[in-house]
């Protein structure tokens, strides 16, 4: 039946980049990796350093993760297979819906296998904190900074990330100033680094009575959680510590008393702060955290042999070298200046759909493909 000979065809179709995937994970390498880790964890004193046989065990965890998911796509594509040749054969249209739904599901988990094999960076496995900062404009920008804030919450969310609230500054009349968030899961940084940069809002502003159009901007820092096994040292003269009391966003949790606290990194400028634990003490540990991933990303960006190296990487946030567009008035468009990808839905956007502008990124990246950006839509 002409239904399922072009289902078929399809199957046919995703097969060598189902190859193509197993050839890049390297499975046959991965199966003999996993036998020598599980061989290690079966020795005798094991155990005997525990921060050693957590790393060992740590990797083998990942690598029969990658291992599962390639042959869940294997058995995804043979059931999909069986399933249609047989209902050819029969002649047998009401399977037809279940037929089409599981190629789609392996055309998905495949796309998403793919993108993970481009994460190969030291730290795109980690956490990642995401930093928002209005830009100009008093009222206006502050409200599109926290409409970014909860457009990469949904994103977390759509994805079964677990999201933790490190800091937040109220705006003067609606929005934010500022706010610093965890996303916690695996490739999480990987997946968002290339969301670092200025964000552009063009629409007319609900907060003018004219109607006006307008346009505003608001920055996203992107980097990884550093955990305790990375080193990075920094001279605590070069730290400035202050304690002020919690600015809670709406209906968050915040420790109301004078226990928040920020950190200036001296010679950087860089600023980090903490609000949401119990003691002052915890709040200077998260921010410490902070401060160290955000030293660390600069230095790996830049290509810095040492922290000492980074030198006026806190200047004014350049308005005008947006990453990407948010159009919403005189028509409707997302733009990423970088990779050209663009969507007319921008709802669908606002509320988290950001896969597209992520997948194109990280392809362009691993292609060396990235344009320049800044550009008018």
């Amino acid at each position: 039946m002409l239904q399922f000979e072009e289902l078929i065809q399809k199957l046919h179709d995703l097969k060598p980049d189902l190859d193509d995937l197993e050839d890049a994970l390297d499975v046959k390498a991965m199966r003999n990796e996993i036998d020598e880790l599980d061989h290690k964890a079966s020795e005798p004193g094991f155990w005997d350093d525990t921060q050693n046989s957590q790393k060992i065990l740590q990797r083998s965890a990942k690598l029969k993760d990658k291992l599962a998911a390639m042959e869940s796509l294997r058995n995804l594509w043979d059931d999909a297979m069986t399933l249609c040749e047989l209902a050819n054969e029969e002649g047998d249209l009401t399977v037809l819906p279940d037929a089409q739904a599981e190629i789609e599901k392996l055309s998905k988990d495949l796309e998403q296998q793919r993108l993970q094999t481009l994460l190969t960076g030291e730290y795109d496995a980690k956490n990642a904190i995401l930093t928002f900062h209005a830009g100009a404009g008093g009222t206006e920008a502050q409200d599109w900074a926290d409409m970014l804030y909860r457009m990469y919450n949904r994103w977390a969310e759509r994805h079964n990330y677990k999201v933790k609230l490190l800091d937040y500054l109220d705006g003067e009349e609606a929005g934010l100033k500022s706010a610093s968030i965890l996303i916690e899961g695996e490739n999480a940084y990987g997946f968002l680094k290339g969301e670092n940069g200025v964000h552009r809002l063009v629409r007319v502003s609900p907060f003018d009575a004219s109607g006006r159009r307008h346009t505003s901007f608001a920055s996203l820092e992107v980097m990884p959680e550093i955990d305790d096994t990375v080193e990075v040292e920094i001279n605590p003269a070069d730290i400035k510590m202050e304690v002020y009391r919690a600015s809670g966003a709406g209906g968050q949790k915040v420790n109301k008393t004078s226990s928040a606290v920020r950190l200036t990194h001296i010679p950087t400028g860089i600023v980090v702060a903490c609000q949401v634990e119990r003691s002052q003490y915890q709040n200077r540990d998260v921010a410490m955290r902070m401060l160290k991933s955000k030293l660390l990303e600069i230095k790996e960006r830049e290509h810095l042999e040492k922290i000492e190296d980074i030198k006026g990487v806190q200047k004014e946030i350049a308005w005008g070298s947006q990453i990407r567009s948010y159009v919403f008035m005189p028509y409707t468009m997302v733009k990423d200046h970088r990779t050209g990808y663009e969507t007319g839905n921008v709802n669908a956007v606002m509320d988290g759909d950001l896969d597209g502008f992520i997948h194109a990124y990280l392809k362009a990246l691993s292609q060396g493909t990235l344009g320049n950006y800044g550009s008018d839509d």
